[in-house]
């Protein structure tokens, strides 16, 4: 889920320390852009059911985030950003890194621009055996801590209504209502749409999959 809040395009800083990097932005800057800091500053209990990520997007098409570097330089030396295929970094902030005001270095020339925004989708629980609630559960919590972060802005934020749980290939899964139980397969893209269910929700009933989703993405619609 890519759509909290519009993305932020950022320009490059000046103030390279190496021959083939620049300087791109402050480690703050990158947090309070993406929201980061302020998802970190909620209590535990209100996050532990959300996987929140910073997604990146080059203004240039010819450019892949597999080939962009961002690397932290602060003063116990310079550690790298990961980002993974999808162009996500996950980041929980370094209060060494904040009290320093650490800088991001960048492999791209000062003409490259990078798409930065938050996004949030329900963390996927181990295994493939779940509690109701462990899935369903993120979706008001993420409404939640959506407003929280937004503040002022929590007019224009999305309302979370779905969990998509994605697959790598067809799989099931089974909701054991007292009722009988409810039965889900993947569509032709692996996919599978849940939206809470009331009597579920009071029921917590197990979920049992056939194979564990590689991510479950919450959505508006």
């Amino acid at each position: 889920m890519k759509r909290l809040l519009l993305p932020l395009l950022l320009t490059a800083l000046h103030g390279p320390v190496l021959a083939d990097e620049r300087e791109w932005l402050p480690y703050k800057k990158l947090l309070e852009v993406s929201r980061v800091d302020k998802f970190h500053a909620l209590p535990a209990a209100e996050r532990d059911k959300l996987d929140m990520y910073i997604h990146l997007a080059p203004s240039n098409k010819d450019v892949s985030t597999r080939d962009l570097a961002l690397t932290v330089v602060h003063t116990g030396g310079r550690t790298p950003l990961p980002i993974d295929a999808a162009g996500n970094l996950r980041v929980t902030p370094n209060p060494q890194w904040l009290a320093e005001d650490a800088k991001i270095m960048t492999n791209q020339p000062k003409t490259s621009k990078v798409a930065i925004g938050p996004g949030m989708n329900a963390l996927v629980p181990a295994g493939t055996q779940w509690t109701y609630d462990a899935l369903m559960g993120s979706i008001p919590q993420a409404n939640a801590a959506i407003g929280k972060m937004a503040g002022a802005l929590s007019m224009f934020a999305p309302t979370i209504r779905s969990v998509i749980l994605k697959f790598d290939q067809p799989a099931q899964v089974t909701i054991a209502a007292k009722a009988g139980a409810k039965q889900y397969a993947t569509d032709a893209k692996h996919q599978i749409r849940l939206k809470p269910d009331a009597v579920l929700v009071k029921e917590n009933p197990t979920i049992t999959l056939t194979a564990r989703p590689h991510e479950a993405e919450l959505d508006s619609d």
